[in-house]
């Protein structure tokens, strides 16, 4: 079994930034894809940015050029860098890994909370 525990939460003023970190643990997996979601209150769970096994990233449109995912393999750790922070990304952030044979993980997510 694999373990994903999110840190690095809180509550910040809008245009400031803040970096959560995923930290994995347990068995050895080979990972297809790591991924950051968050869900607002009220709203459906939403894609915020991937990697890929071939350091591909991808993000989506609301935060595009504010946020940014990396992976450190040698500390088994994902990282989102999100910079000029809205209101509007107020949200629980959920870490999410998926390996080669398509196995989902999630973490038990970390409250970001934006004050406008």
């Amino acid at each position: 079994q694999v373990q994903l525990v999110e840190s690095g939460g809180g509550l910040v003023q809008a245009g400031g930034s803040l970096r959560l970190s995923c930290v994995a643990s347990g068995r050895a997996v080979s990972i297809s894809t790591v991924a950051w979601y968050r869900q607002a209150l009220g709203k459906q769970r939403e894609l915020v940015a991937t990697s890929t096994g071939g350091g591909f990233t991808n993000y989506a449109d609301s935060v595009k050029g504010r946020f940014t995912i990396s992976v450190d393999n040698a500390k088994n750790t994902v990282y989102l860098q999100m910079d000029n922070l809205k209101s509007e990304d107020t949200a629980v952030y959920y870490c999410y890994l998926r390996d080669v044979w398509s196995t989902q993980y999630w973490g038990q997510g970390t409250q970001v909370t934006v004050s406008s």
